[in-house]
């Protein structure tokens, strides 16, 4: 597996090692041991998976004052994945980094706790993968609006289509700062 940093500490993209021939391909998505020994020793206790067509915009999502790290991957189709730097204190707070995870690149996407996350699907579907380290909390779900200015995220898509509850999410600037997550250095992985 290959590990390639992005411009926010902490968020790295994963390439698993593809091993294939004339009757197809396997690839470990997930191995502890080897994880660990990259200084990747997130403990993951809930995994989820979603479906969504062309043109869904989904987040972007964050849990706080109970956070989810999450290790991110496309099964099927493509989406444009972005994290968002949303730790008070942070010295990158408000930037964002994005990623094309694809059933064909097989790319896994770590997002630390502390990051909102969203996706934007660019093929006809796309089912996502999510392995968590904290178990879905409702009291600690929250969401930043997918469209903020003071990030100028540049999505793919100009008029995606939202859940209500998307549609509807609070600015950053917006949000109570006891529901913010908070910097901590040794946070860096």
């Amino acid at each position: 597996m290959r590990l390639v940093e992005t411009s926010l500490p902490g968020c790295i993209v994963i390439e698993p090692k593809v091993f294939g021939d004339d009757r197809g391909w396997f690839y470990e998505s997930w191995n502890r041991e080897r994880f660990c020994a990259a200084g990747l020793t997130m403990q993951f206790v809930q995994s989820n998976v979603s479906r969504s067509s062309r043109g869904v915009l989904r987040g972007l999502h964050y849990q706080w004052p109970n956070p989810q790290g999450k290790l991110v991957s496309v099964l099927e189709g493509e989406v444009w994945d972005v994290a968002v730097d949303i730790r008070r204190g942070s010295p990158t707070f408000g930037r964002w980094t994005a990623v094309v995870l694809s059933a064909g690149n097989k790319r896994h996407f770590w997002i630390p706790e502390g990051f909102a996350h969203g996706f934007a699907v660019r093929s006809a579907n796309a089912v996502f993968s999510y392995l968590c380290t904290a178990v879905f909390d409702a009291n600690a779900d929250a969401a930043i609006r997918w469209d903020d200015p003071q990030l100028s995220i540049e999505w793919p898509e100009r008029a995606p289509r939202l859940s209500t509850r998307d549609a509807a999410a609070p600015l950053l600037a917006d949000v109570p700062q006891a529901r913010m997550p908070v910097y901590r250095a040794e946070d860096s992985r």
